[in-house]
């Protein structure tokens, strides 16, 4: 250990050394947050120093920095993000811990729409059907957002914001090769046509030659998985007016894997398929003092497992109907308002138990102010209300004071409460409860911003989660185990994070975060974080060699970890001790021409043998090269 923490620092070190005597020039970048604009904080565009929460960028110049990699990948060094399974097989489901929650609490937004999957137990959406390669940004808002978005924003809330087309209308194709023979293929066009903007994305990925199941005894020799991707996405914009403006997006995805049985657990002819299909229409109307936004989406996802000629199909789909105004009614006061509807419906058929056909729906209102004065202070008041079909409603608020003095330095209070509602499996499946109520949140967030200077920034956020009517697995009655509210939850940590830019052509990035948490249940209270680290920290340096050459070395260490797993041969669930781990990654970008990008991404450079899920493999030391050509 002490040795790999050696060639850590040697890394570093080094590669600091040589930038700090490089004689090249670029483009002076700030690592200044507060004046970033983001849309996700408030539904409106707006800087950072206007808004009392947390939010992180991950900008399309970090992305670009990133040709190759994919998207659990790339938010796994964010400060307070933990994917589960990211150095894993790719097939295998990317769970999204962000500060400690369980991955149904994290909103998953594209473009501002909320996507779940109707066909899963608790309704999470897998970002593994996400392709890295459509993605313009991401914006991540931490804490309780529900009155803004609704259920599953409890720890927070990802938009991933998809290319949209401008300026002259171009292509490009990339294309990647790495270990496990994994190659990846990609087509892109994007652009204007006179009052038509549009960009489509197309692409393909496979791999081969790695077993999810991690084999019990070196004598094992368990068969290798394969995983195959097919993506496309289109998003098409119409100018009607310079005030009116309508847009529609596709997007569609195949998968199709090779699965193992379990934890130590190898198969043969068990397969997996997932297709997933989201579209959508809206217009944009400007008004003289704020705009109206209005989407309507479908979203459809089907789940196939086959085992040795035993099938089940689990299907889903959400339709949602939402319309958004924003209005400024002077220097001091705007607003933020909507209603949306969605109806969620699943078929599930397996040979285990009786088919489930459900189906429900949701409606809510919210509507938040935002004030601001001429003396830095500026504050969030705002509510919703939430009219489900089986446990009827809910409300939820948030009140987010904050101060901005000298336009630096920006001091937040968000005392904010959220919910997720049950899911259709957990009401009405054979293990389902129709009386189950929604989980219930209250938060408390407190923190500061501090731009020094355009060069240095230093940000510390203190948060505290309480979850009441935890939904579990439990006993209804009598002779009857299913779904039931019983349990409090209570998390609580921080994160600080530092950013540095000591001379043009470096960037230093580093955090470290820190998360405890709870489960009361009648009978004790235990800790049960499982899979997610008390603590992580990481560092990533951003180095520009040359105007043509740029790196990233890219450092996280995961803490200890409980994790829980069943045993397919003692027919027990066991609990197991998972080891800290240290990842380091190597990214250098070579761009000889305008059009032309050369890159290769070493990952696990060394070659830690670690565990994210107990009797699963993860990736040893390993590489993706390729290129990316603009036509």
């Amino acid at each position: 250990m002490k040795t790999k923490k050696l060639y850590i620092a040697v890394g570093l070190g080094l590669a600091q050394l040589t930038l700090l005597n490089a004689n090249v020039c670029a483009q002076d970048k700030s690592v200044a947050i507060l004046d970033e604009v983001v849309v996700t904080a408030s539904r409106t565009p707006k800087k950072i120093s206007e808004i009392g929460k947390v939010v992180r960028v991950i900008s399309s110049e970090t992305l670009s920095r990133s040709q190759g990699r994919t998207l659990h990948e790339v938010l796994n060094n964010v400060a307070g993000i933990t994917i589960g399974g990211n150095g894993a097989n790719p097939a295998d489901v990317k769970a999204v811990y962000m500060r400690g929650a369980s991955a149904a609490n994290t909103l998953i937004l594209i473009d501002g729409i909320p996507v779940n999957d109707a066909s899963e137990i608790s309704g999470e959406y897998n970002i593994s059907a996400i392709s890295v390669d459509l993605i313009e940004r991401i914006e991540i808002l931490k804490g309780g957002n529900s009155t803004l978005y609704g259920s599953d924003a409890v720890a927070g809330v990802i938009n991933i914001i998809t290319k949209k087309g401008s300026g002259k209308l171009s292509a490009n194709v990339l294309a990647t090769a790495g270990s496990y023979d994994t190659y990846k293929q990609v087509l892109g066009l994007q652009g204007e046509i006179k009052n038509t903007s549009i960009a489509f994305n197309a692409s393909n990925t496979d791999s081969e030659n790695f077993s999810s199941a991690k084999p019990a005894s070196a004598m094992n020799n368990f068969d290798k998985d394969g995983f195959h991707q097919k993506s496309l996405n289109l998003n098409l914009g119409q100018k009607i007016s310079n005030r009116f403006s309508l847009r529609a997006n596709f997007q569609a995805n195949n998968n199709v894997a090779d699965l193992d049985n379990g934890a130590f657990d190898d198969a043969l002819d068990y397969t997996y398929g997932k297709s997933s299909f989201l579209a959508g229409i809206g217009g944009r109307l400007i008004l003289n003092k704020g705009l109206i936004n209005i989407n309507l989406s479908q979203n459809n996802i089907n789940n196939q497992y086959n085992y040795q000629g035993s099938i089940t199909n689990n299907y889903g789909n959400i339709a949602h109907l939402e319309a958004n105004l924003n209005y400024k009614f002077n220097s001091f006061l705007d607003l933020a308002s909507g209603v949306s509807y969605r109806k969620l419906r699943t078929e599930q058929n397996n040979p285990y138990s009786a088919k489930l056909n459900a189906e429900n729906q949701m409606a809510s209102a919210f509507t938040s102010l935002f004030f601001r004065t001429n003396t830095g202070f500026q504050a969030e008041l705002g509510g919703r209300i939430n009219e489900h079909s089986e446990y009827g409603n809910n409300f939820t608020y948030t009140l987010n004071p904050s101060y901005l003095f000298a336009d630096r330095y920006k001091v937040f209070v968000n005392l904010s409460s959220a919910y997720r509602v049950p899911s259709l499996y957990q009401l009405f499946s054979d293990y389902g409860n129709i009386a189950l109520e929604p989980e219930t949140t209250t938060s408390f967030e407190a923190g500061f911003d501090l731009n020094f200077s355009q060069k240095l920034n230093l940000s510390l956020s203190y948060f505290n989660r309480d979850i009441e009517n935890v939904i579990d697995f439990g006993q209804i009655a009598s002779n009857r185990f299913g779904y039931i509210n019983q349990n409090r939850q209570k998390d609580n940590g921080f994160e600080l994070e530092l950013g540095y830019k000591p001379i043009s052509i470096l960037s230093l990035n580093a955090f470290y975060a820190y998360v405890d948490g709870n489960l009361e249940t009648p009978a004790k209270t235990e800790f049960n974080l499982f899979r997610r680290p008390k603590n992580s920290y990481g560092l990533n340096a951003a180095v520009d060699l040359s105007k043509k050459i740029s790196m990233n070395l890219i450092y996280k260490r995961t803490g200890e970890r409980l994790d829980r797993y069943y045993d397919g041969a003692s027919f027990k669930t066991l609990e197991a001790n998972l080891d800290a781990f240290n990842m380091l990654d190597a990214y250098i970008q070579y761009q000889p021409k305008a059009n032309l990008t050369l890159f290769i991404d070493v990952k696990n450079m060394l070659n830690e043998d670690y565990v994210e899920f107990s009797g699963y493999q993860s990736k040893r030391l390993n590489f993706n090269a390729g290129f990316r050509l603009g036509l």
